[in-house]
This record gives structure tokens, C-alpha cells and sequence, in this order.
């Protein structure tokens, strides 16, 4: 099998659109906050906020538990990461636009903050809108990053948006594969990406990386359109000390799909090492584990299509 491996640039699109009229915003990144001196809100509440307002919560993982079981330590009392997702209008942009894919699930942390807040980070229709190369003028776009923003205010009614100023970078924002299958007798196109999904998970969990979700969207068209949410402890523990918000970007996606009558299978992720600069990160260390995450990854994948 061949392999092409390209790092795609997508140009930030600055249109001057807004998700609502009080909330302009064209961080990548949204932090949505709201006092909670009485714990009344949890992570389990904003689950339920989520659920209703039609972004279904799959996976809301307390990860203050697997911190202290495998580090010994934690860094904020409540500390969650969660995936969600709107099927119907994941389908509508899929016609247009496969590399939904990359922010497919969505992702979010949701943590406590030294005064009693809690707090909620998620891309904003600007990060959406970056990392896919899909025009903010969308109105598929737009309606999900609306429905990113009710979900919130469901989940906080007091809650405002935080002032947030990180870094923008706009190289190498996704890093791709292409590829074909070579179907043995008698196998589909999906028994391939079957097989190749299973030996991608032998090989990244020897290393570290968990796969708390796949998804398997059907569309008439395309033969399969995947995506595997992906998570790698070594790296969220060290970067959540500082930025609780990188739940906005991890745990990460990785698409991968074939268009009917089309050859060529395409795999992505978006680019890992980026969150050094999204997320402002200055510690070295902190930013060896994103690097590492990175390239272990890519060179994962770089064997499996070549």
C-alpha cells in the first residue's frame, strides 16, 4: 500500500461571525464559568444539561480518580473530561465536509477552580471552524457551535464566558494519511477497517493510549466513515496541572474513511503537538510528553499505511 502523508494548513477564518449575540469569540477555545459554592453543579448535572439539550454525553470520565491511582496525586478537587456528540448534524456536515471527522466527538473538561467556580471548556465555533477547514459561515458549522452554547447555559444557568487569550497557531493544524485496502477473498471494505482498527489499538495500547470510544457513522456516501476517540494519560496528566481547559482539545479524534468509488482511504487526527501553542504551555517537560504523544502516534500510523 501506498502512503501520502501530509500536514494540512488551514487558514483561521476570521468573518467577524458570532455564536451569539453576547458572546463574540474568536479564541479556539471557550471557557464557560459559574459559581458553585454549594457543589449543587457536578459534572453529572452538566451531563444531564448536555443530554437534553440534544449533545449526548458518551463518555464523562472522573479523572481525578485515575490521576491519583496511577500518579499519587491530583491538581484540582473536580476534575472531569467528557465526549459528546450531535449524530444528525454530524451527518449533514459529513456530505460536505468529511473532515468533521477530526472534531468528531466533540470534547470537554470540566473542573473546579480555586474560587468554588466550575468551569467548562470547549472549542468555539472559531476552534471548530480551524481545525476542520470548514468556513465559520456554515450554518451547519454555526448551528452546532449554537448548540454547543445552549447546552452551556442549560448546564450553568449563571455561568458567563471567561476572557481567554491563548496563542493562535495556524501550520501543520492536522496531520493525514491516505492509503488503500487490499481486500482479501471475500472481505468488505469494512472487514478491512475492522483490521486495521484492531491492529491500530494492538499497537498504541502497549504505549500508553486508550481508546474510550469509537464511532461508526453511516452515510450513503461512503463504504465507512470512523472516528476513534483517543486518550493518553502520560500526556493530560502534566498539561491539565496548568491548563484544565486542554479538555477542549483531548481526548483527541482520528477519522478515518473511504468515499464510495473512490480508492483511497483517508486517516487524520489533528496535529497533537499543536496544544504547546493553543494552550500556552512554557514548562519543557509538559511539553515533551504533547511532543512525544505526537510523533508516537504518527509513526504508529506511518507503519500501518505504508
Amino acid at each position: 500500500m501506498k502512503t501520502i502523508i501530509t500536514l494540512l494548513t488551514t487558514l483561521f477564518m476570521a468573518v467577524g461571525l458570532t455564536v451569539c449575540s453576547v458572546h463574540a469569540n474568536e479564541q479556539n477555545l471557550q471557557i464557560f464559568s459559574a459559581p458553585n459554592e454549594d457543589a449543587a453543579l457536578s459534572a453529572k448535572t452538566i451531563e444531564k444539561a448536555f443530554n437534553k439539550t440534544g449533545l449526548f454525553v458518551d463518555v464523562n470520565n472522573d479523572m481525578n480518580s485515575i490521576f491519583s491511582k496511577r500518579y499519587g496525586n491530583v491538581y484540582h478537587d473536580k476534575y472531569n473530561l467528557a465526549i459528546f456528540t450531535n449524530t444528525k448534524l454530524v451527518k449533514k456536515l459529513m456530505k460536505k465536509h468529511p473532515s468533521i471527522g477530526l472534531i468528531t466527538p466533540l470534547s470537554m473538561s470540566i473542573y473546579s477552580a480555586k474560587d468554588k467556580s466550575i468551569n467548562i471548556s470547549t472549542l468555539s465555533l472559531a476552534g471548530m471552524s480551524r481545525i476542520t477547514g470548514i468556513d465559520q459561515a456554515d450554518a451547519d458549522l454555526i448551528a452546532y457551535a449554537k448548540l454547543v452554547d445552549l447546552a452551556l447555559h442549560n448546564a450553568l444557568a449563571k455561568g458567563k464566558y471567561l476572557s481567554v487569550k491563548h496563542a493562535t497557531n495556524n501550520e501543520n493544524l492536522v496531520t493525514s494519511f491516505t492509503t488503500e485496502f487490499e481486500l482479501e477473498d471475500g472481505d468488505t471494505y469494512a472487514d478491512a477497517k475492522d483490521s486495521f482498527k484492531e491492529e491500530f489499538e494492538s499497537e498504541i495500547s502497549p504505549v500508553g493510549f486508550l481508546v474510550p470510544k469509537s464511532y461508526m457513522i453511516e452515510h450513503e456516501d461512503y463504504d465507512f466513515f470512523d472516528t476513534y476517540s483517543i486518550i493518553r494519560f502520560n500526556a493530560i496528566f502534566p498539561v491539565s496541572k496548568n491548563h484544565p481547559d486542554a479538555g477542549a482539545y483531548a481526548p483527541f479524534s482520528l477519522a478515518i474513511y473511504k468515499k464510495k468509488d473512490d480508492d483511497t482511504v483517508h486517516i487524520s487526527f489533528p496535529s497533537i503537538k499543536n496544544w504547546i501553542k493553543d494552550l500556552d504551555i512554557k514548562d519543557k517537560e509538559t511539553a515533551d510528553a504533547v511532543t512525544q504523544t505526537h510523533i508516537m502516534i504518527q509513526e504508529i500510523l506511518e507503519e500501518l499505511t505504508e
